[in-house]
């Protein structure tokens, strides 16, 4: 049985830097593995990745020290239980707006009594399953919902209290959109950011793990500082277009940097 080196990290008081793959590409999750991010996902919600194509890119990463996460595309159970059985460690599940939504998604990230996560773990019997019973597997994986809504923001109390909830994974494109702000742009409209500090105040008055999407290392930084205890860079595809375009830039002698955006 192998540990969950991101739940082991924030256990022990640190924070969490990761990755993000939109794109169908092993090697690139592999590189943002071996370059030291503590977790890499696998986005297969907005990202180009089916689940043929969502395998392999969790065994790159299980070759480096990060964390596989994968982001389902919905929250339905089927979708959590085939995820960890290729090889994820965590799950984040979006658009929960509810302590009804948040059960759904815990439950079907663990093995009975305490869900209803069916048993074949296939890739995973090779990790955390190897040897594991199905109670200390339960006690690895990690369950991560989406605050992403004005709805989801205003029951943050009962979403954050559910058991089997480890952490919520804030998703600010989104929101700003529930709430009809702008997004993209800094400092971010007041309200936007009082939901976004309200959803880390009572992730950490429940004792669980705060996370968030940012468009860059500094705002990753900016965030964890301000309380969050995950923090993804970008994208791989954001990141690869903004580094392009840079280049390019430089290489016609325009000063102009490189294309905003998260995705």
């Amino acid at each position: 049985m192998t540990t969950n080196r991101l739940r082991q990290l924030i256990a022990e008081g640190g924070r969490a830097i990761g990755g993000w793959c939109t794109t169908p590409s092993a090697l690139n999750a592999e590189t943002l593995g071996r370059l030291g991010y503590d977790y890499v996902c696998v986005d297969c919600q907005h990202g180009l990745i089916g689940y043929d194509a969502m395998w392999p890119l969790l065994s790159a990463i299980s070759g480096t020290g990060a964390t596989p996460i994968v982001r389902v595309p919905f929250n339905h159970t089927p979708w959590m239980g085939r995820a960890l059985d290729a090889g994820a460690e965590a799950v984040v599940v979006p658009m929960v707006n509810s302590r009804e939504d948040a059960e759904r998604a815990a439950a079907a990230c663990r093995y009975a009594p305490e869900g209803v996560r069916s048993f074949g773990p296939v890739r995973a019997g090779l990790h955390l399953n190897d040897g594991a019973t199905p109670a200390e597997v339960n006690r690895q994986v990690m369950c991560l919902v989406m605050i992403e809504t004005v709805q989801a923001v205003e029951a943050a109390e009962e979403i954050c209290a559910t058991p089997g909830v480890d952490g919520v994974y804030v998703g600010p494109a989104d929101l700003a959109i529930s709430m009809g702000v702008q997004f993209g742009h800094e400092p971010l409209p007041a309200a936007h950011a009082e939901a976004i500090d309200h959803v880390a105040t009572v992730c950490a008055a429940n004792g669980i793990v705060a996370g968030i999407h940012t468009g860059g290392g500094s705002d990753a930084r900016a965030a964890l500082e301000r309380g969050f205890q995950m923090a993804t860079v970008g994208t791989d595809a954001g990141i690869f277009r903004r580094a392009a375009a840079t280049e390019l830039a430089a290489a016609r002698g325009d000063d102009a940097d490189g294309p905003a955006g998260i995705y």
